[in-house]
């Protein structure tokens, strides 16, 4: 994960140092684009050289808390003083010395080293070992090094600390004591409080009361997930922007104690989009905004251009409601709200150390592209794409009924249908390859749909893919075998017998598992624990009707056994068998259609809603 630090607007001067001071921002800029976002473990701090601001994508604290020492109120150039940084358990640092009447100024003369476990030397700018930062993210209370005052120092030098106390909570260059040259006139006044902790810092407050939806669709553009949901319920998922002026007021909602975000995009997939968080971290929530670099974690902002941030955690919903600008174009990667765009949606879990994991399931993506400050509109969304929502629907209607029948009819009902002709040949063999042909097909036709949508192998999908094609290729390799059947009295007949019930019944198995294990991934994601148990009942179903079948061709054998030995009474006896097993076996085969369907309507309506 990485995280991005937005550059703010510098005012030109027409001197060298400030051009000079500029590049080096931006290369800061550039490398915090890059960092990871667990900040710096290892103290390689040098992308913060300039603004001492660690990229961790939340505001400074304005309280000190830590204390800068010095052993000495005066110096020479050649003096080396003690410094040490003390306060309570901290994890990172990053110490140095600028001119006393330019803080923003690059630091001055060069340190050493007391205890090189706890420190390590840091280069900024052109001079070597002019900053100290931490190694590890080990806890520590005090650390000691000592600063070496160059030839050319100015005549008052303050030293800077940024301490991060965890990942989120941090201070930014606390201002610790001035030292200054003999004879050298006061300095001007010093910086007693962090001016980009001051710019940066917007003031949060607590929702008094959970959003509700009314406006939506004639003040306000909603968008919630079931339709037409309470933003209060625990398991609805809001998001609402509402124009005010030249602002506009975002409210978002949803069943997460970890965080709620939502992205606005220029196509279905991440990347490249403009995206804003909730998090919460210890019980208290602040809002981020953030940019999508693929599928990458986001990038977070340090410079947040969100105000009037309010928020509320209850019952494990996570409100928040923040405001921004129409238009922020000192801001890059803020897009203009008064266009077009596809919204995406989601939630997810957050570490003891403000981390983000990414989304368990699949976000909320909106349909089609909207443009939010137009027409106030109400609409939902939907977890799942349109072509992962047809593979689904295509594989259950394959595999819950067109095989399931055919395989019925093969099996149970030659001796029924033996003497009905359909098109010249028996009714029984032209249902049975009529239904199988079918499955052939919409099995073939769901099976790129995934790759349609992915644009290739999915890495992410478990097992399920693997299975998929294994059933694909069984599918397909079924009629090709039936192409080659022997006739019904040659000597390999039975080998092919046995060979197309053996290819048929492993795919009706690994079918089975990879719809099973299908259900649950992201892109589809039926609801949880009902898919699993509906999927169960149509095994069951299935194979206790396979049962109730077998156990009625046994007894018709039975009936048929007549003790007389009489062949007349015995072909009447068998001719009277026939008929009951013939109206049963039809019933049967009607009940257990209509099983199938249902079950087929309870996966698609599923779908549907997902």
């Amino acid at each position: 994960m990485a995280m991005l630090l937005r550059a703010g607007y510098c005012n030109r001067r027409t001197s060298c140092e400030m051009e000079l001071r500029g590049l080096a921002f931006a290369a800061w800029v550039f490398i915090c684009f890059y960092a990871p976002v667990d900040g710096y473990p290892n103290g390689k701090v040098r992308g913060a050289c300039t603004s001492m601001i660690p990229c961790h994508g939340s505001s400074p604290q304005l309280t000190p808390e830590h204390t800068i020492t010095l052993n000495g109120t005066e110096f020479k150039p050649g003096d080396i003083i003690e410094v040490s940084l003390s306060g309570p358990d901290f994890e990172g640092f990053f110490i140095q010395a600028r001119d006393a009447e330019d803080l923003d100024s690059p630091a001055i003369g060069s340190f050493m080293l007391v205890d090189r476990r706890v420190s390590q030397l840091l280069t900024c700018g052109r001079t070597k070992n002019s900053a100290v930062s931490h190694t590890s993210k080990a806890k520590k209370k005090y650390v000691k090094v000592y600063w070496i005052a160059p030839g050319d120092a100015p005549k008052h030098v303050q030293f800077l600390a940024t301490v991060v106390k965890k990942y989120r909570i941090f201070w930014v260059k606390v201002p610790g004591p001035i030292v200054s040259q003999p004879n050298a006139p006061s300095p001007t006044a010093p910086l007693h409080a962090t001016s980009e902790a001051i710019s940066t810092v917007h003031p949060f407050s607590y929702l008094s009361k959970p959003f509700n939806a009314s406006g939506c669709g004639s003040t306000k553009f909603c968008i919630r997930n079931p339709s037409n949901c309470d933003p209060g319920s625990t398991s609805c998922f809001y998001l609402s922007f509402k124009r005010e002026k030249s602002s506009v007021l975002i409210e978002m909602s949803g069943p997460s104690e970890g965080y709620l975000a939502f992205a606005l995009s220029h196509d279905q997939w991440m990347g490249g989009d403009d995206a804003y968080l909730c998090i919460n971290e210890d019980h208290r929530v602040h809002a981020s905004t953030a940019y999508l670099k693929g599928r990458s974690p986001p990038l977070l902002d340090s410079e947040n251009a969100l105000e009037d941030v309010s928020w509320r955690l209850v019952d494990g919903v996570l409100q928040c409601s923040f405001r921004r600008s129409m238009s922020l174009p000192a801001y890059k990667g803020r897009f203009n709200l008064d266009s077009s765009y596809y919204i995406f949606m989601a939630d997810g879990e957050v570490n003891e150390g403000g981390l983000i994991y990414k989304h368990h399931r699949q976000p909320l993506i909106t349909s089609g592209m909207y443009n939010v400050m137009g027409l106030p509109q109400d609409i939902g969304g939907s977890r799942s794409p349109w072509l992962i929502k047809a593979h689904g629907a295509l594989m259950f209607v394959a595999w819950i009924t067109t095989v399931s029948v055919g395989v019925i009819v093969a099996r149970f009902f030659k001796p029924v249908w033996s003497h009905s002709l359909l098109f010249g040949k028996e009714m029984w063999f032209q249902v049975h390859r009529l239904l199988m042909l079918t499955t052939v097909m919409l099995t073939s036709i769901s099976f790129v749909l995934p790759f349609i949508y992915r644009g290739g192998w999915s890495r992410q999908a478990g097992f399920h893919p693997y299975l998929g094609c294994t059933v694909v290729a069984l599918t397909i390799l079924q009629p090709l075998m039936a192409g080659f059947r022997p006739s019904r009295h040659a000597p390999r007949r039975q080998l092919f017998n046995w060979f197309h019930w053996g290819t048929g019944t492993t795919a009706r198995i690994l079918a089975v598992v990879t719809m099973f294990l299908g259900m649950d991934l992201p892109a589809l994601d039926l609801p949880d624990p009902w898919d699993t148990y509906t999927m169960i009942g149509f095994v069951t179903w299935h194979v206790s009707i396979d049962v109730l079948l077998e156990i009625h061709s046994y007894c018709l054998v039975r009936k048929a056994e007549v003790i007389e030995d009489d062949r007349i009474q015995i072909l009447q006896s068998l001719t009277s068998a026939e008929a009951e097993g013939r109206l049963f076996k039809q019933v049967v085969l009607i009940i257990y259609v209509c099983g199938n369907i249902i079950f087929l309507i309870a996966f698609l309506a599923a779908i549907s809603q997902i």
